[in-house]
């Protein structure tokens, strides 16, 4: 497993958002695998830091539920079971719709700006940045539309939902070269922002169920594994035996 060389010191009062952020990305990168222990004395050796900020950087992934905690109190990296897949696509897609009919009702107009923002913001990502970078800018983009609803407890939950679904979107981002991700992903959001805008609540529910559905069809591609049909392996000559006199 490689993991980026943590700062040497931090800022005041800054150490635990570092280290959240730099254990988050590798989470999400899957650089730190479903099920790597997370032990709070070995990651203080690491980023040389008290216990204090690691419990806290923690208490933040665990809130996202990208780490989990076990009977015995051990924190390892939360874990993916595709079996879990169908019923994580229909929570998903309940929370997204809701969310987004939820923005079309109550949106304020600095709403509809920051979500155009971030729109583009992720156009920009699709082009120019990393794999990380377009799952960060996608999740942000949704949870403006979550907040832009007005309800904490449906932008919570939707937030977490989110959350864990960047690290199935990394799988997809990654099966995909720069060109392909530009026709595949690039204005994604604008139709969102639009619907939204409108307070056009039924075209808002309808991107949003099609958005889930489109990310279900996408991962599914990406788990499929295509042969190589130009690679061809010789078969072994037969070894003539001589009959038995």
């Amino acid at each position: 497993m490689t993991q980026d060389k943590p700062p040497k010191t931090f800022q005041r009062g800054a150490a635990s958002s570092e280290i959240y952020r730099v254990l988050r990305d590798e989470i999400i990168t899957h650089r730190l695998a479903p099920g790597y222990p997370l032990d709070e004395t070995g990651l203080s050796k690491r980023f040389a830091v008290s216990r204090s900020p690691i419990r806290e950087a923690l208490n933040r992934l665990l809130a996202e539920r990208l780490v989990e905690t076990l009977p015995n109190r051990t924190t390892i990296v939360a874990q993916v079971d595709l079996r879990d897949f169908a019923p994580f696509i229909l929570a998903l897609d309940v929370q997204q719709r809701l969310a987004t009919r939820l923005a079309a009702q109550n949106r304020q107009d600095a709403d509809v700006k920051r979500m155009r923002h971030l729109a583009e913001a992720f156009n920009e990502s699709v082009d120019e940045a990393t794999a990380l970078d377009i799952l960060q800018a996608n999740f942000a983009f949704h949870v403006a539309v979550g907040d832009a609803g007005r309800n904490p407890y449906v932008a919570r939950q939707y937030r977490e939902l989110l959350s864990e679904a960047r690290r199935l979107l990394h799988i997809h981002v990654q099966s995909l070269d720069t060109v392909n991700r530009r026709g595949v992903m690039r204005d994604q959001h604008h139709d969102f922002v639009d619907a939204i805008e409108a307070r056009d609540v039924a075209q808002a529910d309808a991107i949003a169920h099609a958005h889930t559905m489109q990310f279900h069809d996408r991962f599914l591609t990406a788990m499929q594994y295509s042969p190589d049909a130009g690679f061809d392996i010789a078969q072994p000559s037969r070894v003539k035996q001589d009959a038995d006199p």
